[in-house]
């Protein structure tokens, strides 16, 4: 159920040995893949074509034959940085009206512990009639797709995997073992393997922090990050974070599911929270400092114009989800700045639908006082320095945050 990153590699690789019903609520994204493309970049066209054991549909009348059932729907915050569990409840209710006795259901969308047998299993119980651990069971995955990474894919990412009781975990651990190469790791219980997916993308998130802190504070000394970095990096157990923006669905989002179970036990999760803040913030220090270069240069902000390149929440990747470019371009515009936006390999559709953007179809030399190399797609690195600073006017600054070019050719680096 959902065919987005998750779940459509899922589907194509279980229907190499089973057949498969693949559920999508989206009419466009159920067109899109039953023409046999992937607008998300991850199952070629070959391999979708290929995968002949897949069914897809749009009804969820076409779930009613099926003995299990695997949940990938998104789990995103509100406006106030609260867990919308919305998608897993209807997917949920959904689900609930089909299932029978003897029946799996697997969840692998990201949660807070206790969150899929707290709140998915009685409206699986309320909406069936069925009594869990008698009549159905569950487990719980947690999916680890790294969105545009051609290298580590579903089968050769070690799969966490949980079951509701001892014979179900086995049951899940058996299941996932005919497609994932690199094997399994059964996690004692589904709270188990819910915390060890949240506390994935939370550690990874007080890494980039920390490294974004010390930019700021090299920044502030005129020492060039990227050079301190290399030379720590010489230490064998030194760590290879570098700073930037932290978005996407993964990163940005999973802390605050494990910071809201926090405060309904009573604990305030002090570093967690303090890393959230600071990661949120750096799309407003970039367009700061890119101001400041600016001045410098004697460039009147108010009219000026600023190329932004790259709009994604990562490199090689059309996702948009919670994409903190947009803090960079929206802080750019309340100095009257004109904006542009060039990125390849987002959809101007999407770009359009989600933050209003109409994307630049190509940038035209000597046009800019500005240049933020925002993310790092293969196209823009092929670009190379000297074709990036020929969009730019005689005077400008160009601000590389995801060290694409080398330092002489940077004016700016995060």
């Amino acid at each position: 159920m959902g065919l987005g990153y998750v779940g459509l590699p899922l589907a194509v690789a279980f229907s190499q040995r089973r057949p498969v019903v693949g559920y999508e609520s989206n009419p466009k994204r159920l067109k899109s893949l039953l023409e046999g493309q992937d607008l998300t970049g991850e199952v070629s066209e070959c391999e979708l074509v290929c995968a002949k054991g897949l069914k897809l549909i749009g009804s969820p009348e076409g779930l009613a034959h099926c003995t299990i059932f695997i949940v990938t729907v998104p789990t995103p915050i509100d406006e106030h940085k609260r867990p919308n569990l919305s998608p897993l409840i209807t997917a949920s209710r959904m689900l609930g009206k089909y299932l029978k006795r003897g029946d799996l259901v697997i969840y692998e969308s990201t949660v807070y512990p206790g969150a899929t047998e707290e709140e998915c299993v009685p409206v699986l119980e309320y909406e069936s009639g069925l009594q869990f651990n008698r009549d159905f069971f569950v487990g719980y995955s947690p999916e680890r797709i790294n969105p545009g990474d051609k290298e580590h894919r579903l089968e050769n990412i070690k799969k966490v995997t949980s079951g509701s009781t001892p014979e179900i975990a086995r049951r899940v651990d058996e299941l996932y073992r005919e497609i994932v190469v690199a094997g399994t790791h059964l996690a004692p219980s589904i709270r188990v393997a819910e915390a060890a997916k949240v506390i994935e993308n939370t550690q990874r998130d007080l890494n980039i922090a920390l490294v974004n802190e010390l930019a700021i504070i090299f920044n502030k000394l005129g020492i060039d990050t990227e050079a301190v970095l290399e030379a720590a990096g010489t230490k064998w157990n030194f760590l290879p974070f570098r700073p930037g923006l932290v978005g996407g669905h993964c990163i940005g989002v999973d802390p605050y599911y494990l910071t809201h179970k926090a405060l309904a036990i009573g604990y305030q999760p002090e570093i967690i929270l303090a890393g959230r803040r600071l990661n949120d913030g750096m799309g407003k220090y970039v367009a700061g400092q890119m101001i400041k270069a600016m001045l410098k240069r004697r460039i009147l902000i108010e009219g000026c114009r600023v190329l932004v390149m790259g709009l994604s929440f990562k490199e090689n990747c059309p996702d948009l989800r919670n994409s903190r470019v947009i803090d960079i371009v929206r802080e750019l515009m309340d100095y009257e700045i004109k904006v542009d936006v060039f990125d390849p390999v987002v959809s101007p559709e999407d770009a359009l639908q989600e933050h209003k953007i109409s994307l630049v179809d190509k940038p035209q030399p000597a046009t800019y006082e500005g240049i933020i190399l925002a993310v790092a797609h293969c196209e823009f690195v092929r670009m190379g320095g000297h074709e990036i600073h020929r969009l730019g006017k005689r005077n400008h600054v160009l601000y590389d945050l995801k060290y694409v070019l080398p330092a002489d050719q940077a004016d700016l680096r995060l």
